[in-house]
């Protein structure tokens, strides 16, 4: 039996997060032995990677970790604070909600839902399109690192 597939349209947020999806999921592939990624820079022949600086393998089991959550949903708030270091998470969450029962543009005393929905599918759109390159670009790296670039 094979599973229908949706057409949806190029800038809809459903075809970035599929498009996404299956970049990194070939990234996974591709890469065979992601150790080789430590210590080398996104960018540059063969440079070591600077001091702070994200290298190839943080970037690749960021990237995975991230699509998890695209194909399976968010954690439940309790696990993510618990799986979050030190409890950064629950600090800029409270800063955020605070921030967000203040500055809401209001309508008959109600936050402005669809300029705050606007704002973060936008957002999504952003982060999701620039990760998809990122692990493109990983893909790409190990390649070359391995000598099957084409």
């Amino acid at each position: 039996m094979q599973a229908q597939t949706k057409h949806y349209p190029k800038n809809c947020l459903l075809t970035v997060m599929e498009r996404y999806t299956a970049v990194v999921r070939n990234m996974e592939q591709v890469v065979m032995i992601p150790s080789l990624l430590r210590d080398m820079q996104l960018n540059g022949q063969g440079q070591q990677a600077q001091d702070g600086a994200p290298d190839l393998y943080n970037y690749f089991t960021m990237l995975k970790a991230i699509r998890v959550d695209v194909d399976h949903g968010l954690l439940p708030r309790e696990e993510w604070w618990s799986k979050a270091a030190g409890g950064r998470a629950r600090e800029a969450e409270q800063e955020a909600a605070e921030t967000e029962e203040g500055g809401d543009k209001r309508v008959l005393g109600r936050p402005d839902l669809e300029a705050q929905f606007h704002l973060h599918s936008t957002s999504l759109h952003h982060v999701l399109t620039h990760l998809t390159l990122k692990a493109e670009q990983v893909t790409r790296r190990y390649q070359e690192i391995m000598g099957l670039a084409m």
